[in-house]
């Protein structure tokens, strides 16, 4: 099942409220116990941050934040150490932190490769930056089993990889994840990666019954920054689930994003089961997606209203197993070469037009992300024949504004008003450089 934060519940009060400062904060760590809050005051950490066997519970998680407004508590990474390292560690919340890399031979957050597991940790109201580098160091990795993260409303930038969630090996699985409201921007290599998994190792409360990896209004961008050559990546890669056991029933829902630019690679790459909806894909250097093999089949695939805009291939897929239900519907894309997929795929109910056309249909189709408004111009993108239900996908009937469609339109956006009104409340990440569509 989805977990959703539409009217999420109020959190645990705390049974202690603790503060701590740069000179003292690792000994008020070591002491935490289910139900505190450490408040850590504005300032300079020169040292990281370690969360071993440090466990909340459900009804009483462990918060450790900065301030939320003014001055920020900013970790300052050491060369040789992962600034925040996890180990064995659950029901943790981490929230209004500064993570500065300055450069250095660091990562950010990183569950560790012997950390066991962590499970139900939040990380919120981050900011992440100058992990550089190289491009294998990362603003958030998971490299040990993982389940029911949160992470939301960060914004990470100037990193080699963003999020790079699970181990190169298909193992260290990350499951029924939710990922939302972040800006990754200015990356090397992927803004984010959720790596393949192998058959699961049994863990201990690991969860068995098929789960939902939820990725939902965010931004990727790659205009700047991104690696060329060999080193290119994709804003986005996910991974297959595992061929058989636990896991082999699980999907992404990736819903309500931007994808932005990049000059050497495509927007989006995945497999396994996957459905995306109501996102915007703009790569005025390059193709948009593609569905593919890379270390299994893509199966299960719902690609259905969104809107693309690439120089290149819009929609590509390849090599999917005709054994499971594969849908292309409802999408605008604007390209030289639209669709290229497999002849037993479905492609008749999409709008598809020439690149060079998107000023007809489009209200601003600049790079500048200040400037880019793909919502579509007065009485464009109207369809004839309304939309089909769609029951099992979460949000599908709500528009990438995440409000309610009340006219059939192609793509991602309902086109019932003359000018986009723009995301509702609380949607999307803090507006960075004034996107209107972000």
């Amino acid at each position: 099942m989805e977990r959703d934060t539409e009217t999420p519940l109020a959190p645990p009060l705390p049974r202690r409220i603790l503060q701590a400062d740069p000179h003292n904060y690792r000994d008020k760590i070591r002491a935490l116990q289910p139900g505190d809050h450490l408040e850590l005051a504005a300032g300079i950490y020169s040292g990281n941050l370690r969360l071993r066997d440090l466990k909340g519970t459900p009804e009483a998680p462990i918060v450790i934040s900065g301030p939320a407004n003014g001055e920020r508590a900013v970790f300052q990474a050491r060369s040789g150490q992962n600034t925040i390292s996890l180990r064995r560690t659950a029901h943790i919340t981490l929230r209004h932190l500064t993570l500065d890399g300055q450069g250095r031979n660091a990562s950010g957050i990183v569950l560790e490769r012997d950390g066991d597991h962590a499970h139900h940790i939040t990380l919120e109201h981050l900011t992440i930056k100058n992990y550089d580098a190289s491009q294998g160091h990362s603003g958030i990795t998971t490299r040990a089993p993982a389940w029911d993260w949160t992470i939301r409303n960060a914004k990470i930038h100037d990193v080699g990889t963003g999020l790079y969630l699970g181990r190169p090996d298909g193992s260290g699985p990350f499951i029924g994840g939710l990922i939302e409201n972040n800006a990754i921007q200015r990356t090397l290599g992927y803004n984010m990666q959720i790596k393949h998994q192998k058959v699961r190792d049994r863990l201990p409360d690991m969860p068995t019954q098929p789960r939902e990896t939820v990725i939902r209004h965010n931004l990727f961008s790659k205009a700047e920054r991104a690696s060329s050559g060999s080193s290119a990546r994709p804003n986005l890669l996910v991974g297959h689930w595992p061929p058989e056991g636990p896991g082999r029933h699980d999907r992404y829902l990736i819903y309500g994003n931007l994808f932005h630019e990049n000059p050497h690679e495509r927007l989006f790459q995945g497999e396994g089961n996957v459905a995306i909806y109501n996102n915007l894909f703009f790569n005025n250097r390059g193709p948009g997606l593609i569905i593919m093999r890379h270390n299994d089949v893509p199966k299960a695939l719902h690609i259905l209203q969104n809107t693309l805009v690439t120089a290149d291939t819009g929609i590509h897929i390849t090599h999917a197993d005709p054994n499971y239900p594969q849908q292309v519907a409802g999408n605008a894309i604007f390209s030289p070469n639209p669709l290229q997929v497999l002849s037993s795929i479905d492609i008749e109910a999409n709008f598809t037009s020439s690149y060079e056309d998107t000023g007809q249909y489009l209200h601003n189709t600049s790079p500048q992300l200040r400037q880019l408004d793909l919502y579509p111009r007065p009485g464009a993108l109207l369809r004839a024949d309304p939309a089909p239900r769609v029951d099992h996908l979460p949000h599908f009937r709500l528009d990438y504004n995440h409000r309610p469609r009340q006219q059939a339109s192609w793509g991602a956006f309902d086109a019932s008003s003359p000018h986009n009104p723009g995301r509702k409340s609380h949607i999307g990440p803090q507006s960075p450089d004034d996107c209107v569509n972000c």
